[in-house]
Formats: C-alpha cells, structure tokens, sequence
C-alpha cells in the first residue's frame, strides 16, 4: 500500500513580514560576532531576529551553540559539546552593557553532559551582568537540569529578577515533541521557584500548531497556574527545517486573542500571545507590565 507524503500547508498572510536592516542590526550583529558570542535568535532561526537586532536587543545563548538533547521542533545544533567558556559571562555583559540594555535576557543550550547542568555558569553570568551593569535586571530561561533541585537552587540564588522554563506543549505531545523531557519534572521546576523564592517570578511558554486540542491547552494551563507560573507567552510553532517536525495548523491572531483572555481568566498575571511571539520576545515590556 503506497503512504502518501503530508501535505505541507502554506503559511498563511499574518506570518509575511518585512525584516528590517540597517545600521542598528548590523551593529549588533557585529558586536555578537565579535565577542565570540552565540544569540538563540540566531541559532534558533528566530522569526523576530531582524526586528530585535534592529531595536538593539538580543536573547544571549551561553554555553556553546550545540545541545546535548534533540527535540524535534528547536533548531539548535545537536552534537559535541566543548567546556563552557570561563571568559563568556564577562563578554556578554560587554556586549549587553554596548547595546545599551537595561534588561538582559539569558538562556542556554541543554547541558546533561554538565554535572549541575550548567547552573553555576547561569548564575556567574547572571553576576557578571550585574556587575558591568549595576541596575540591569535579568530574566533567564533555563533548561530543566534532569530535575535537579540543587542546580536550580544554584540559580535562584543568584536572584534573577525572572526565572523562565518552557513547558512547550501538551503532554500527550511530549514523546513526539521533546522525547529526552519530561512534563512533570518541567512542572516541577516551576513549582520549585515559588517555593524557593516567591519573589521570584515564574514564567513558562507554550508553542501551538503542533496538533494539541483545546482541551490540552485548557489542561496544561491549569497545571502551570497550579505551580505558581504567573508568566506566560503563547506563540505558533514554525518549522525550522524539513527535517523539523511539520505544522499541524497556523492558529489565526483572533484565536491567540482568545487564548489569552482564557489564561487570565484561568490565573496568569500577564500573557503575551501571537504568531510570532516567543519567550524572550517583548520581555521586557511583559515584566514591567506585571
């Protein structure tokens, strides 16, 4: 019996944009490059890189550009990692104290070849910004560190002003998905935050287009509210590649309006949801505006 191939569907006209340039991209291009830094803007393919550049701001990737998992929706670099760079933390406040950020946003790729994860390098460049930037505030995006309560404690500790971990996508999606995770233990790190620190914000992000039902989004809410996620962002899923997995559906502008109404009624304190939004997109506007 022949299997016919999926049928790729087009994107639809609200995923067309214009990707500014000029000197304020090209300059913080240059600064990246210079410092031997990595951006998740970059490495991820960012649809908002061009846009972000251009207003002088960057999502730093500390830790190399390579993962040691391989989800099957995040187009990093799977493969061999090399130790941490000691000299990094110091050149991304460099670069984020030349852009001229007031609020700096971390994350990094997943190091489970790392005893703590890479917790202790989270928190010495969270540190190192503070710093070279004394009123900076930092948001970091962390991976889960195979549920390990000390490295996250390692984190907490040095008092980022928000603490983000991405749930991503519904359960029942997880073994697809993000096969080397695991739902719960991403619950857990967020329920492990407020209980650290309440002062802390938890923030957490939720990819659609990947063929969750209401129900599970409606679910998957609920359990984030229910570890004291207070943060949310809701975006579409874009293929980065062919060999990425394909998207089930472009969820239209009016139904990310809805979705967001439904998170704050179901408890969140502030929502930024649409096409093109992703965890650090717009950051800093969504924490000042808690």
């Amino acid at each position: 019996m022949n299997i016919q191939p999926k049928v790729r569907i087009q994107k639809p006209s609200w995923l067309k944009r214009r990707l500014p340039t000029g000197p304020h991209y090209e300059r913080v291009k240059a600064l990246i490059s210079k410092g031997g830094l990595h951006t998740v803007c970059q490495e991820a393919k960012c649809p908002n890189m061009w846009e972000c550049f251009s207003k002088h701001t960057a999502t730093f990737m500390i830790m190399g550009s390579h993962c040691t998992r391989s989800c099957r929706f995040c187009a990093v670099d799977h493969g061999p990692t090399a130790q941490p760079d000691p000299e990094e933390p110091a050149r991304i406040a460099d670069a984020a104290r030349k852009m001229g950020l007031n609020y700096v946003v971390i994350t990094s790729v997943t190091r489970d070849d790392l005893p703590d994860g890479g917790a202790a390098f989270f928190a010495q460049t969270i540190q190192e910004v503070r710093k070279q930037i004394p009123d900076a505030m930092v948001e970091v995006l962390i991976p889960d560190f195979q549920g390990n309560a000390e490295a996250l404690k390692t984190v907490l500790k040095a008092r980022p002003d928000v603490l983000n971990h991405n749930i991503e996508t519904v359960p029942r999606l997880y073994p697809t998905v993000r096969p080397e995770a695991n739902y719960d233990r991403s619950l857990e790190v967020l329920k492990r935050v407020q209980q650290h620190d309440y002062l802390i914000p938890a923030k957490s992000g939720l990819m659609l287009g990947l063929g969750e039902l209401p129900s599970e989004i409606i679910q998957t809410l609920d359990d984030l509210v229910k570890t004291g996620c207070s943060m949310l962002t809701l975006g579409q899923y874009l293929q980065p590649s062919k060999q990425h997995l394909q998207v089930e559906r472009f969820v239209p502008p009016e139904e990310f309006d809805n979705w967001q109404k439904i998170a704050i009624k179901t408890g969140f304190s502030q929502v930024a949801g649409g096409p093109f939004v992703r965890s650090s997109y717009h950051a800093k506007e969504l924490f000042q505006n808690k």
